[in-house]
């Protein structure tokens, strides 16, 4: 009788221990708020985010601030008094995210920062993360302006000072930053001596990325290469590039788009550089569901991955994720 009592209390046990993961995995919920969902990276990020809290076993509640840092802040209020476990945000202010964090923080939910840094970038240095982030998951984007850079070495003539426009992405990002740093940083690297002629913001679309590639092309008719900070606007600025017959080079980074893989292999746009969105929400929810399940409760983060150049000859180093 005393073994039978024993195995039994062993599988009860075993059955309590099931229904209570099974239970954990089923109330954890993880919040995503996106910058814009008009924007395809952030739409991608959210599929990445929403497919691997499936697999995980957990909910999500997705939020688009539709570019407002108002209803960014908002919905993170919101998110705070439904007591989610986790959020995600693609910061659309990184300094008044500061206070975000800080209050979900304080309520004891756990943050990751997704694509883009929390703090004045300006001040924090690019791999540094925010005390009380559970993560930032980003692309390193010194190194992918970096890998523009060195592709666009291989287009650049020699024997002269080269002529660059820069097709940057919008105001307040780090990434305008870093991209350009990068990309300069590269450049000066091998050797190459250029000037920067223009520099000119855009908010991330093709119809921007085209207007702004128009103007510098018409101020500067012997420009050599158009450096973009984005696949979008780099689609633009090719039909801009084509309607003026010019023969300007165009490198981009955040690439991996199948809009701008396929324009990469029709010879549209000359190379970029890979980013995966769908990779950053995924890893975004892993990180959030660790932390929220115990599985690792480190504070800080810093998780990256793999950024190549691709041309038209590597294209199957990056499969389009948006």
């Amino acid at each position: 009788m005393k073994e039978i009592k024993t195995l039994g209390v062993a599988i009860g046990a075993a059955a309590l221990a099931l229904v209570a993961g099974a239970a954990g995995a089923k109330d954890i919920t993880l919040g995503y708020v996106a910058n814009s969902m008009q924007f395809p990276y952030d739409a991608a990020l959210g599929k990445g985010f929403q497919e691997a809290c499936k697999e995980l076993g957990c909910k999500t509640v997705v939020i688009d601030a539709r570019a407002s840092v108002e209803r960014q802040g908002n919905a993170i209020e919101d998110l705070i008094a439904q007591k989610v476990d986790g959020i995600t945000i693609i910061a659309t202010d990184s300094v008044v995210a500061l206070g975000w964090v800080d209050r979900a923080t304080d309520a004891k939910i756990n943050f990751v920062a997704s694509a883009a840094q929390i703090g004045d970038t300006d001040k924090v240095p690019v791999k540094q993360v925010y005390s009380k982030l559970t993560a930032l998951v980003i692309t390193d984007d010194v190194v992918a302006g970096e890998r523009a850079g060195e592709l666009a070495v291989k287009f650049l003539p020699k024997g002269r000072t080269v002529k660059i426009g820069i097709i940057e992405g919008a105001p307040g990002f780090a990434v305008v930053r870093q991209r350009t740093e990068g990309f300069k940083k590269a450049l000066t690297a091998a050797g190459v001596k250029f000037q920067i002629v223009a520099s000119q913001p855009t908010d991330w679309t093709p119809a921007k990325g085209e207007a702004v590639c128009q103007n510098i092309l018409t101020a500067n008719p012997d420009l050599d290469l158009f450096f973009s900070h984005a696949d979008d606007m780099a689609l633009g600025c090719s039909r801009a590039i084509r309607a003026a017959n010019s023969n300007v080079k165009l490198v981009s980074t955040g690439g991996g788009s199948k809009l701008g893989n396929d324009a990469i292999k029709n010879g549209e746009i000359d190379g970029s550089v890979c980013t995966k969105p769908a990779t950053i929400g995924r890893l975004a929810a892993k990180a959030l569901y660790d932390a929220a399940t115990g599985k690792n409760t480190k504070k800080a983060q810093y998780i990256s991955y793999d950024t190549p150049a691709i041309t038209k000859d590597n294209l199957a180093a990056c499969p389009a994720e948006w």
